[in-house]
């Protein structure tokens, strides 16, 4: 099993669209900071047939040492959500991906 990573993500795109591997590798970090913006800033990250990225604000709450069993103060704090669209469920459990020819 292998890791999907920036840089095969930047290979695709310099193959299927054609863009120089620096021009693409450039779209690649322009996308991801445009989504890191957006969730520091509490933005919801929509993309159809993917999925939903979400920031959601925990409380706080007392939690447990499991070590020593002695009850420990968790602070509040935000945390990254993603929630799987069900087109991506489903090619994930099959293991066939959808076409995207036939998406818009």
């Amino acid at each position: 099993m292998s890791t999907l990573t920036r840089a095969g993500l930047a290979e695709s795109i310099y193959a299927a669209v054609g863009l120089s591997r620096n021009e693409s590798a450039a779209l690649l970090e322009a996308v991801l900071d445009r989504m890191k913006q957006a969730l520091a800033e509490g933005e919801s990250i929509k993309i159809s047939g993917f999925g939903t990225f979400s920031v959601r604000q925990k409380g706080r709450r007392i939690g447990r040492n499991p070590k020593t069993g002695r009850e420990v103060p968790i602070l509040p704090r935000r945390v990254l959500v993603f929630r799987p669209s069900q087109i991506l469920r489903d090619a994930v459990d099959t293991g066939q991906v959808p076409s995207a020819a036939g998406q818009s």
